[in-house]
C-alpha cells in the first residue's frame, strides 16, 4: 500500500477521500470497542479510528495487537471527527481517518523507554538515550532539531552563495600542527611511522585558497578535537568557515551580521537589528568579568582601586600596591543567599587563585561583613553611590591582579544570574538575542611556566598595523585583528585578518613565539613558500554551526541538535566505539601497542 498523504497533511477539504498514510503507531487506545490508532511520521500525526463493523475480524486483530512505534500502513476514508472529540494541538486535529486496511511492516518490540510522551521522554537517562539513538531520534523535539538544522544549512548556503562564495571542501587528512588543541592521529599504512592528523579547522588551507586567487571561499567543515568535553564540545563538530580576499575588518562585521539576521528570520521569523554592538577585550573584562558577556542582564563590575589605595583594610590596599585592582559588583536582591551558595561563590574564588571571597550583606538596614569595620566613611559612601547599594542587596569584591580579579567577579556574576532566575527575581525572556562584536584582543599571551609568548587566537593573526613596530620592543601591548561574536554569552565564533607578509609571519613564529627555524620550515614550510608568490591581503572567520542550532532549539547541549552525538567520554553507546581492532589491522599499519587490549570481534568471513 504506498502512501498517499503525510501524517501532517490531511485537512477537511480532503473529507471523503480514500487515503493511504504510512508511519509508527505513535499511540493505541482501546476504547469501547473501537481502537484508535495514531499514526506518525517526521511531518506530524493524524488519528485512525479501527471500527470492528466495518472490517474484517483479521484486520481488526491486528490493529488490537498493534505495539507503539510498530511501523505500519493504514488505508481508510477520510471523515469529520464528531462534535466534542476534535484535537486542536495538533494540525489534523479536525479530521480522522475510518480505517478499511491495515498491513504491518514490521512489528516493534517493547521499547526501552517511551517516545510517545515528551515529558517522560525527557527524563530518561541520557545515556540510555544515546544507545538507542535511533528512537531518541522519533521524537518530535529531535526532529523538530535536525529539521531546523537542514533549514539553516540551506539558507546558509543560499546566502553565501548569493555573496559570490564559492563552497570549496578541504582535506580530512592533514598534517600534525600541535600548537592548538591536541589531534586525533592517523597512521598511514604506506609510510611506517608517519601519520595524518584530523583537521582541527580548515584555517591552513582556507589561507592558501586565497593565495590561489578564489577570494571568496566558505565551506560547512568538518572538524576534530581530541579534548576534554562539556556540554558544548565534541570531539567532531561543524562549522561555517569563510575566508575573502581584499577586505578589512568591516567587510566581515557586516558580512556575518547580514548572515545571522537571515539566519534568525529564517529558522526564528525573528528581525535582529544591525549592526551589533562593539566591545573592547579591555572593556568587556572591565565590566562583565569576561570576553563573552551575556548583556542581556546588568549586574556590571565596577572599579575601586582609586578608592581603597590607601585603604587601612591591607587586602585591598596591599593588592593595589602589587599592580592589582578592587573591583565590586552588585548582585541586587541576593542578601539572603544560603551558606552554601557563598561557599560556591568562595570557591569559584579560589579556582582563580584567590584566598577567599569578601562580601557584604545588606539586611535590616545594616552592612553584614566582618571587613565593613575597616572601612572609612569615603570608602563607604564611595560603594554606595557607584553601587547604588540598597536593602537587599548582596556586594561582593575581588582584589588581585586585574585579568584574575574580572575573571573571578565574571564567573560570580553567571552563578548569580542563575540563582536570580532560579528564584524568580531575574526575568529574561526567551526570544532576546543580544548580539556584540568583542574586539581588540590582545594578539599574545605570556606563559610564565614556558617563559615564552604564545599566540592569543592562533599565529596567523595580523597585529593592528599600528602596533606592528612594537612586536618586537613590547609584545604585550599589541593588539590583534581578532574578532569573535557574541550572543547571550555564547562565542558564536570568531576570527582574524591574516598575516599576509611572509617577513611578517616569520617574525611572529620564530622571534615572537620563538619556534625554532627548523620546525618552522617543517610545519609551515609551504605556507611562507606560497605567501612569496603573491599572498593577497585577507581575513574569515568561523562560526560554530553545532552551537549555533542549539541557540535556535533553545537546548543547552550540542548533543540536542547532532543526529549521532558521542558522550562526556568521546564514546559512541550505539555502535559501542572505540572499538579494539583486530592484530592484523595494527600490523598493517606498523603499530604495537603498549597497553592490553580486549579481542576484537572476528571479521564475518566471505560467502564461498
Amino acid at each position: 500500500m504506498k502512501r498517499t498523504h503525510h501524517c501532517n497533511e490531511l485537512r477537511p477539504a480532503q473529507i471523503g477521500q480514500t487515503v493511504t498514510l504510512s508511519g509508527w503507531v505513535h499511540s493505541r487506545r482501546d476504547l469501547g470497542g473501537l481502537i484508535f490508532v495514531d499514526i506518525r511520521d517526521r511531518e506530524g500525526r493524524t488519528q485512525c479510528v479501527f471500527d470492528p463493523s466495518h472490517m474484517p475480524n483479521d484486520i481488526f486483530e491486528r490493529a488490537s495487537s498493534l505495539r507503539s512505534e510498530s511501523v505500519v500502513s493504514i488505508t481508510g476514508n477520510l471523515r469529520e471527527r464528531p462534535e466534542g472529540t476534535r484535537n486542536t494541538k495538533i494540525p489534523t486535529g479536525e479530521v480522522e481517518l475510518v480505517a478499511t486496511d491495515l498491513e504491518v511492516l514490521n512489528q516493534a518490540e517493547v521499547l526501552p523507554f517511551p517516545v510517545d510522551d515528551p515529558e517522560v521522554a525527557s527524563k530518561v537517562n541520557e545515556e540510555l538515550r544515546l544507545q538507542y539513538r535511533y528512537l531518541d531520534l522519533r521524537r518530535p523535539e529531535m526532529a523538530r532539531n535536525l529539521r531546523l538544522r537542514s533549514k539553516v544549512a540551506t539558507a546558509t548556503r543560499v546566502f553565501l552563495d548569493e555573496q559570490g562564495f564559492l563552497e570549496v571542501e578541504t582535506p580530512l587528512l592533514f598534517k600534525s600542527t600541535p600548537e592548538g588543541a591536541r589531534e586525533f592521529l592517523v597512521p598511514s599504512r604506506i609510510h611506517p611511522g608517519q601519520f595524518y592528523a584530523l583537521p582541527q579547522s580548515p584555517q591552513q588551507f582556507k589561507q592558501i585558497l586565497m593565495v590561489g586567487g578564489v577570494e571568496r571561499y566558505f565551506q560547512l567543515a568538518r572538524c576534530f578535537r581530541d579534548e576534554d568535553l562539556r556540554a558544548d564540545r565534541q570531539p567532531e563538530f561543524t562549522q561555517v568557515d569563510l575566508e575573502m580576499s581584499f577586505i578589512e575588518r568591516e567587510d566581515i562585521y557586516s558580512l556575518i551580521e547580514a548572515l545571522l539576521k537571515r539566519i534568525w528570520k529564517t529558522a526564528l521569523d525573528i528581525d535582529i537589528p544591525t549592526p551589533f554592538k562593539r566591545l573592547s577585550f579591555d572593556e568587556a573584562l572591565n565590566r562583565y568579568g569576561i570576553d563573552k558577556p551575556d548583556t542581556r542582564f546588568g549586574m556590571e563590575l565596577v572599579d575601586f582601586t582609586s578608592e581603597f589605595k590607601t585603604s587601612t583594610f591591607k587586602v585591598f590596599s596591599g593588592a593595589i600596591a602589587n599592580g592589582g585592582v578592587v573591583k565590586a559588583l552588585n548582585a541586587k536582591g541576593m542578601a539572603g543567599a544560603t551558606q552554601g551558595q557563598i561557599e560556591t561563590m568562595t570557591e569559584y574564588a579560589k579556582s582563580f587563585g584567590a584566598k577567599g571571597l569578601a562580601f557584604i550583606k545588606v539586611e535590616a538596614g545594616e552592612w553584614k561583613s566582618p571587613i565593613v569595620k575597616f572601612f572609612s566613611e569615603g570608602e563607604k559612601a564611595a560603594l554606595t553611590q557607584k553601587l547604588a547599594i540598597e536593602e537587599g542587596d548582596l556586594i561582593l569584591f575581588a582584589a588581585d591582579q586585574w585579568l584574575t580579579a574580572c575573571e573571578i567577579l565574571g564567573r560570580i556574576r553567571l552563578y548569580c544570574a542563575e540563582v536570580l532566575k532560579t528564584q524568580g527575581k531575574l526575568a529574561i525572556p526567551a526570544n532576546q538575542f543580544n548580539f556584540l562584536w568583542v574586539i581588540e584582543f590582545p594578539l599574545l599571551s605570556f606563559d610564565k611556566e614556558q617563559n615564552r609568548w604564545y599566540s592569543s587566537h592562533h599565529p596567523f593573526t595580523a597585529p593592528v598595523r599600528e602596533d606592528i613596530p612594537l612586536l618586537t620592543s613590547d609584545p604585550k601591548k599589541v593588539r590583534g585583528q581578532h574578532y569573535d561574536i557574541v550572543v547571550n554569552g555564547v562565542e558564536l565564533g570568531g576570527g582574524s585578518i591574516r598575516i599576509h607578509q611572509p617577513d611578517v609571519q616569520k617574525t611572529i613564529f620564530e622571534q615572537i613565539l620563538q619556534i625554532p627555524p627548523e620546525m618552522v620550515q617543517a610545519r609551515f614550510g609551504y605556507m611562507l613558500e606560497a605567501f612569496k608568490y603573491g599572498c593577497p591581503p585577507h581575513g574569515g572567520i568561523a562560526l560554530g554551526f553545532d552551537r549555533l542550532i542549539a541557540i535556535l532549539c533553545g537546548t543547552s547541549s550540542i548533543r540536542d541538535v547532532i543526529a549521532f552525538p558521542k558522550t562526556a567520554k568521546g564514546t559512541d553507546l550505539m555502535t559501542a566505539s572505540p572499538a579494539p581492532v583486530e592484530p592484523k589491522q595494527l600490523r598493517d599499519l606498523h603499530i604495537q601497542l603498549k597497553v592490553a587490549q580486549a579481542e576484537a570481534p572476528a571479521a564475518p568471513r566471505p560467502n564461498a
